[in-house]
Parts: structure tokens; sequence; C-alpha cells
């Protein structure tokens, strides 16, 4: 006679596997509401259903530059080689004190286009980057201003024109995404996975009419827009978020813009340590406090719903009958899968490296680094003097 198996389900087990799935389908909806923006945009890029604009208003790129002698010689020509008609390069000299005034001087002679300023040795600015972008932005001619780093070298010499082909008489931003070298090593990995995903999560939202943020390695804004908004006047009292805040606080759905082209991108040196890439994490994540409310309301409800999704599935992993098991491990797999392709298609598109198991292990681990640093790691950092660079 045929064996009739009973399965029980227990209230834990059903309030578990309730987390799982109300995570579950969250996560979906985040994945192909935001991190897909890009490949969205792609096909509509293919299709001609994004108009572009065909004239070529002039552009002043603005650099700030800290001790970037060494860098300033090996990525700075790539800016000034760039093919576009009227372009200007601004750089300012914060108060080097290496041969970034010496080789300033050199490459004027070889580059028409190149301008140069300074802020002064010993300027007393909690941001100097601030003071010396402020300063660089008065001295531009052009209304359109693209900001990147001295440590920064673009894709090739369409970077501005792809650029630029966004600045619309309504667009007042354009966001770009700002990568890192690809090099080997575990680090490596950990910095461009955590890069593209927040390239992805930025352009995403900003591609659904939510934008909250760019980078300043590959951002573009008008000079108008700066001085509407009082320049950096609100925030003068953070050493970072010169970037970001800006977006953050005058970018909307009508008037920000994203630009995805490959040779739109620009390239940065990573960090070599762990130790250089938290740093450089906890100065990006110390001004988010200073964020709209409803942009934090959407940049934790991600995180909340991926930590509920773990709980839950370790959960059901140790209470489930065989039913909820393999419904569990159905809901993991799927998403896992969707994660796979997404990051995938994207990290190709963008040139980046490809990853595999790895996705797990960073998805894991970078919501616990950035809840240190938000929590115990904000107390300890008050304590710290920050280099803006």
């Amino acid at each position: 006679m045929m064996d009739i198996y009973v399965f029980v389900f227990s209230w834990t087990e059903l309030i578990f596997f309730s987390l799982l799935l109300g995570a579950f389908v969250h996560q979906l909806y985040y994945y192909f509401r935001y991190f897909y923006g890009v490949l969205r945009l792609k096909k509509r890029i293919k299709k001609n259903k994004v108009p572009f604009l065909t004239d070529k208003p002039p552009v002043s790129v603005i650099i700030c530059a800290k001790d970037e002698a060494d860098n300033l010689r090996k990525f700075l020509p790539f800016v000034l080689q760039q093919e576009y008609p009227d372009f200007e390069v601004i750089v300012i000299n914060d108060g080097s004190t290496d041969e970034t005034e010496e080789l300033l001087r050199e490459l004027s002679k070889t580059y028409s286009n190149l301008r140069t300023t300074f802020v002064p040795v010993g300027a007393k600015n909690i941001s100097t980057k601030k003071l010396g972008l402020t300063l660089g932005i008065k001295a531009a001619k052009n209304d359109w201003l693209l900001f990147t780093d001295a440590d920064c070298m673009p894709e090739d010499k369409m970077w501005i024109a792809r650029m630029a082909r966004n600045f619309y008489p309504e667009t007042e931003f354009v966001l770009g995404y700002g990568a890192y070298l690809n090099k080997k090593g575990f680090l490596n990995k950990l910095i461009t996975y955590d890069t593209l995903m927040i390239a992805l999560q930025y352009l995403g939202m900003a591609a659904a009419r939510k934008p909250y943020m760019g980078v300043g390695r590959n951002l573009a804004y008008r000079k108008e827009t700066f001085f509407s908004q009082k320049g950096f006047a609100s925030t003068l009292n953070l050493q970072s978020g010169d970037d970001d805040l800006m977006v953050n606080r005058a970018s909307n759905a009508i008037n920000t813009r994203i630009e995805i082209e490959p040779d739109s991108i620009t390239w940065s040196e990573p960090n070599m340590t762990f130790k250089g890439w938290f740093f450089q994490k906890e100065r990006h994540l110390s001004v988010s406090s200073n964020y709209k409310s409803l942009s934090k309301y959407r940049l934790i409800l991600e995180p909340l719903s991926r930590g509920l999704f773990y709980i839950a599935f370790a959960a059901l992993l140790f209470l489930g009958n065989p039913v909820t098991l393999i419904a569990t491990a159905l809901l993991f797999l799927v998403r896992f899968v969707i994660q796979l392709v997404i990051i995938n298609l994207s990290a190709k598109h963008f040139g980046e490296k490809k990853y595999l198991f790895e996705i797990l292990i960073f998805d894991i681990f970078l919501p616990f680094v950035s809840f240190y640093i938000l929590t115990i790691g904000r107390i300890a950092s008050k304590r710290k003097t920050v280099r803006w660079k």
C-alpha cells in the first residue's frame, strides 16, 4: 500500500517562508526596475528610440589635483587630445607639493586648450577640493562643465562627444560611468564589482527618473546650475560630497540624463590595499546621511530586503520540511540566475570582468561593510582627519 506523507508546517516555518517570498519579490522588482536599467536603455538606443543632440556645445573639463604629478603625466594627455571641436581643460592645483606645477607649465606649452589655477598651500577649508572646484568653475569659459579626476583616463577620444550629445536645453545633469581599471587579484574583483553595482544602481535609478547621485570621475552639469544651487555652500562643513550631494540636491526626473556607451567611460587606478579601498568607501558613505529622505528610503530598501532574504533562507535550511526546502532552493536559484544574467551582461557592456560565485560572496559581504561604516565606523571616523583624495 502506498505510503502517504503529510507535511505539517509550523508557524515559524510559515513566517520565515513569507519573509523569504516577500524579500524575493522585492529583489526581483529592484533588479528589473533599476539594475536592468542600463541594459534596457541599451536596447532602446539600438532601436533608435533615444534622441541625442547633434550640436556640439562648448565644454569646460575640470580636474582638481593634489600631489598627482605622476597621474597627470600619465592620464591628462588623453583628456587634452579629445576629438571635440570646442573644449578647454582646467586643472586646479590643490596645494600640491610635488612636481604638479612644473608639469602643468610644460603641458601648457604643447596644449593650448589647457588652463590652470590653484588653491594656495595651507588653505584652511575643510574640503580644499570644493574650494578648488569652485575656483575652476568660476574660471570656466563655458556653461557646460565636465568633471573627472587626475587619476582618470577616458576610454577613448570620444568621451566628451558622448557626454555632450546629452546636453539638451532642459538637461542640467549628465551622469556617466567611472570605472576602475581591471587588475589581478581578489581585492580588485571586489572593487570592480562594488563599483559596477553602485553604477548600475545610480544609472538605473536615473533612467527610471529617480536620480539620486553621480560620481565626480565622470559627471557633467551646467555652470548656471552650480551657481543657482549656491555652489557647495550647503556642504562646506563636509569633507566629501562635491559630486553626489550636488546631484542629489538638484537633479530630477526631467533635468537628468545618463550616458552608457562604452566609449563614454572613464577608468581610474584602483586601490591596491583593502585599507585604502575601505577608507575610500568610508569617505563616500560619510555624506549619505545628507541625501534627501526619499533617496535614503529607496536606497535602504534593497539591502534590507537582501538581508531578510538571506536570513530567511538560512533559517529555512534548518527549519524547513522537504516541500519548503525545495521551494526555498528554487527561489534562491531563480534570484541567483537573474543576478548572473543582469550583472554579467552589464559588465560585458562596460568591458568589465565576468562574475560567477563571487556574486554570492560580495552580495553578502558588502552590506556588512556599509553597515559597519554607517554605525561603528562613523563614530570612529569623527576622530580622523580625512583627505579628499
